[in-house]
């Protein structure tokens, strides 16, 4: 596991703004591993609101561009390789996927937003799909959503932002793939994301960084999932 000291060099300013293992306690880091250490499974995929699975428990949702790394980001901090299906081709996730995890909680995977090869009915009719699910699931606790670190917050981002600010739905940036971005773009990157959702009402402070390579910051979305669901 890389440490925080040895992956984030930037100014201490930027680091201020940054999601840290220091922001969490030694027990929710501890109960938080042991927690997605448990059975985590798939549930089912829906195409429809009609199909949402029925229950009284929390879902934690992953929203992003296509190729952000949503599945991948599922696998990586359920350590179940294979959970969410991962694709080369974006836009693969056609579907809102649900997972268990310790039948205590729910993962949720939403389609790719942005790109795909697919008719215009089909984009459409995924778009739609997503757009109820964030504005009307009364189970959605917090939406995570994935910024691919390379590119930054883009106007079709913004669009997302809007719905979940317009229908007071919680949401965490995080940061993906930072480690492919040097020192100099992850100062400007965290800059300007942060100047970006400070004016937002349903965006929560601060910023997760992540790398799936690297396995960097995979406890501290771990941390901070166990923290939303036990709140």
């Amino acid at each position: 596991m890389v440490k925080y000291s040895e992956y984030i060099q930037e100014e201490e300013i930027i680091k201020s703004l940054i999601i840290d293992i220091n922001d969490f306690t030694d027990i929710e880091l501890e109960n938080s591993r042991l927690l997605f250490a448990r059975s985590s499974k798939f549930v089912i995929s829906v195409a429809s609101n009609s199909g949402y699975p029925s229950h009284n428990k929390r879902e934690i949702a992953f929203a992003g561009r296509s190729n952000v790394g949503k599945s991948s980001l599922i696998n990586s901090i359920t350590e179940v390789t294979g959970l969410a299906r991962v694709s080369n081709t974006p836009g693969r996730t056609q579907m809102i996927n649900f997972f268990s995890q310790d039948d205590a909680f729910f993962l949720v995977d939403l389609p790719g937003f942005g790109y795909a090869k697919a008719s215009k009915d089909a984009i459409k009719k995924w778009k739609n799909l997503t757009y109820d699910y964030l504005q009307g699931r009364k189970e959605l606790e917090l939406v995570l959503f994935l910024i691919d670190s390379r590119h930054g917050i883009k106007e079709i981002d913004e669009n997302i932002m809007d719905i979940l600010d317009s229908a007071a739905v919680s949401y965490q940036i995080v940061m993906t793939k930072y480690d492919k971005i040097n020192k100099s773009q992850s100062q400007k990157l965290i800059e300007t994301t942060n100047e970006k959702i400070s004016k937002r009402a349903a965006a929560r402070p601060g910023i997760l960084v992540s790398s799936i390579k690297d396995k960097y910051g995979l406890d501290i979305i771990r941390a901070l999932i166990y923290r939303i669901i036990n709140t």
